[in-house]
């Protein structure tokens, strides 16, 4: 559906996105992560149109985004970082104008702009001026904007930023609905967000991609299969001489567990392919520090995410400072400079 073939966008000496390459296929929710600077908002500039790249091409159901721009952004709906709002036209007047800038047909403006705003949950306020809309409302009216046409792609660029928790649980859920029928691609710094409703993740750095996977084939790959998180009654020692007579252990970590006194906390790391949990159960029993609680480790999206960024900037400065001005090895471009994010 989307293909973005070795896309580069420079700035001067500054690379803002970096030989990108990725493919979005049909019927998924895509989260686009990456630290402030990482060239998110220029890569969704670029493939909605309104960049142009340096080198490298996106194809929007097979039409170039830069050689066929009009068959390419009917495919698209976009809802940027700041929605593009008339704030003293109505709800209804601005999406009116918006679907004859789309291109939509009278005939089927009216019944369009009434399914956009039954999606997005607008009807309560369509006669009443955006400029006094809360900004979760405006939110919802860039939303309906973005779905006018009825595009196969929607491509949200921090839809959530700015909103209050209330708010964003109404915008989250609004998503849910609108993936049934939509394939969007998602930017947002609310991990959690990503990992709740997204099918798939992409994370970038520097303008480079480091990963695209599924948040569950992430924590997976992230999650050592012998990594174990255990709760023991007794002292430090104790479980510290128990756990180091267990074969199969290549690291662990023992510490006060947290508001519980008189308990200690325990992570363990075994080797590829080793399963400790017998041993360690025999070896704590034996030691009389009784196991409270015994589970796999698991990892969140937010500690994969910081994982893998801080790989990335641990690696040698020649694989990821490429563009950058002298004298700011690896880091990343300046946002202030086309507006870069």
């Amino acid at each position: 559906m989307i293909e973005v073939r070795d896309l580069v966008k420079r700035y001067g000496s500054r690379s803002a996105v970096d030989h990108l390459s990725f493919t979005v296929e049909k019927g998924q929710v895509y989260g686009f992560l990456g630290p402030n600077g990482a060239g998110k908002s220029t890569t969704m500039n670029i493939m909605t149109g309104y960049l142009g790249a340096t080198e490298g091409e996106v194809i929007i159901n097979g039409h170039n985004i830069l050689e066929e721009p009009e068959a390419a952004k009917k495919c698209i709906g976009y809802l940027p970082e700041q929605p593009p709002l008339y704030l003293d036209m109505t709800v209804s007047e601005y999406l009116q104008f918006a679907a004859e800038l789309k291109g939509i047909a009278k005939a089927e403006r009216a019944q369009q702009i009434e399914r956009a705003v039954s999606m997005t949950h607008l009807e309560d306020v369509t006669g009443r001026l955006i400029k006094n809309l809360s900004k979760g409302y405006r939110q919802r009216v860039g939303l309906a904007q973005a779905v006018l046409g009825f595009p196969e792609i929607l491509i949200l660029d921090e839809p959530t930023v700015g909103l209050d928790p209330q708010q964003i649980i109404e915008i989250r859920d609004l998503i849910r609905e609108l993936a049934d029928e939509h394939t969007i691609i998602l930017s947002s710094h609310i991990l959690s967000e990503v990992q709740e409703v997204c099918d798939q993740v992409l994370i970038i750095h520097h303008g480079k991609l480091l990963v695209s996977d599924s948040p569950e084939n992430l924590e997976k790959r992230m999650r050592h299969a012998g990594s174990l998180e255990m709760l023991l009654r007794g002292t430090m020692p104790a479980v510290e001489q128990a756990v180091s007579s267990v074969q199969g252990i290549v690291h662990y970590d023992i510490a006060p567990a947290e508001r519980q006194e008189g308990c200690v906390s325990l992570t363990v790391e075994a080797e590829e392919g080793a399963d400790v949990r017998e041993a360690l159960f025999y070896a704590c029993a034996e030691a009389k520090t009784p196991i409270l609680m015994l589970k796999p480790a698991n990892f969140s999206l937010e500690e994969i995410f910081l994982e893998l960024t801080q790989q990335a900037d641990a690696a040698p400065a020649g694989a990821e400072a490429e563009g950058q001005a002298p004298g700011e090895p690896g880091q990343p471009a300046d946002e202030s400079e086309g507006d870069v994010q």
